[in-house]
């Protein structure tokens, strides 16, 4: 870069660190960090691990925000420094600056990434279910294509990915599966994905070889931390077990240990079956249980309801967020901010962070 555009490039880096100290302040950021190192220091701290694990991830993502924070403003006072001195032929320094500035740059985006998710959930883990639309094996496999994506890009993102149910379709790809996502904002980010997504391709199942338009649905749910924050009564709760389902042979679970739970206040229905024993499989279920009456909670206590979760519409023709384009061209188009790509592939195989960043932007 020359003099005139670092100079332009500054003016942009302060103006992106004003918006950031207008989230984030440092002082209030270094009193939780304090908190949190009290909290650790005190006696039998270690005796509780589901605290240590809070505090500890607490703690983390605090001094993760002071430290880029501090690096930013000092990286600007830098570049402010040098700029006083820097003549247009001086072409050592110009390098330099330019690579300061390159520098504070993902830096900046991600400290102004972070500054959009604030909802109460946002820091959160994510519990995502696919469930296959109307289009019959052809959604079945769209809808394992859908979850494969899911898992690909939380790879991408070093979140970890655990299945807590999974029923086959027929025939080939799936009904319906849920996962549960952990990691830092993963509600955050994937909320971001909760709708009705469609492909249209040339079916593989189709011998004729036409073109097939199919719909899945992704539902969308935050991990609660403290399972007082949701208060789920015994007597309202219907429990059922049932054998495990398997492709056979000696993985099939042969004890009824797959659990289904019925809410009945709500009528909101929830299984796992992947878990080894009946106790496991409960636990991941009141887990997902909790997950979706929290939500619910807080679509009742939002004024705008969509702010949250949005609207979850009927699995078919104009209802999608998402279009997916496999044939006659290719292209992904988000209908919410008319983002798109041409890179199918690319999305398939987990590349949706822009997808995510453009509604992020749009809702707040």
């Amino acid at each position: 870069m020359n003099l005139e555009q670092i100079k332009e490039s500054l003016i942009e880096h302060q103006k992106s660190l004003e918006i950031i100290r207008a989230v984030f302040d440092i002082d209030k950021l270094k009193q939780d960090e304090s908190l949190f190192l009290e909290k650790q220091a005190q006696p039998n701290f270690y005796s509780d691990m589901a605290e240590v694990q809070k505090v500890g991830k607490a703690l983390s993502s605090v001094q993760k925000k002071i430290t880029i924070l501090q690096e930013i403003e000092s990286g600007i006072s830098a570049v402010e420094e040098f700029l006083s001195e820097c003549a247009d032929n001086d072409v050592e320094l110009l390098q330099e600056l330019t690579d300061l500035l390159n520098d504070l740059a993902p830096k900046i985006q991600e400290m102004r990434l972070t500054a959009l998710l604030r909802g109460k959930y946002d820091r959160l883990g994510a519990i995502l279910t696919v469930q296959s639309g109307a289009g019959g094996t052809e959604a079945q496999d769209w809808a394992e294509m859908l979850l494969r994506m899911y898992m690909r890009y939380a790879e991408k993102q070093g979140f970890e990915c655990t299945t807590l149910d999974y029923t086959e379709g027929d025939g080939a790809g799936i009904k319906g599966a849920t996962i549960k996502i952990d990691g830092e904002n993963v509600y955050g980010f994937m909320k971001a994905e909760r709708g009705v997504h469609r492909l249209v391709r040339i079916s593989p199942f189709d011998s004729n070889a036409r073109r097939h338009t199919s719909f899945a649905s992704v539902e969308v749910m935050p991990q609660i931390e403290n399972e007082n924050e949701v208060e789920i009564k015994d007597s309202d709760l219907k429990i059922d077990t049932f054998h495990s389902g398997g492709c056979g042979g000696q993985g099939v679970n042969t004890t009824d240990s797959a659990i289904r739970i019925r809410h009945i206040p709500t009528g909101i229905v929830v299984q796992c079956q992947n878990e080894r024993s009946q106790i496991q499989n409960k636990e991941s279920a009141m887990k997902v249980l909790r997950a979706k009456l929290a939500q619910l909670a807080e679509e009742q206590f939002q004024a705008d309801m969509k702010q949250v979760q949005g609207s979850l519409k009927k699995i078919e023709w104009g209802s999608q967020i998402r279009s997916y384009v496999f044939c006659p061209y290719t292209m992904v188009k988000d209908h919410r901010t008319d983002y798109e790509t041409a890179n199918v592939s690319a999305v398939m195989d987990g590349d949706i962070q822009g997808f995510i960043l453009e509604y992020l932007k749009r809702s707040n």
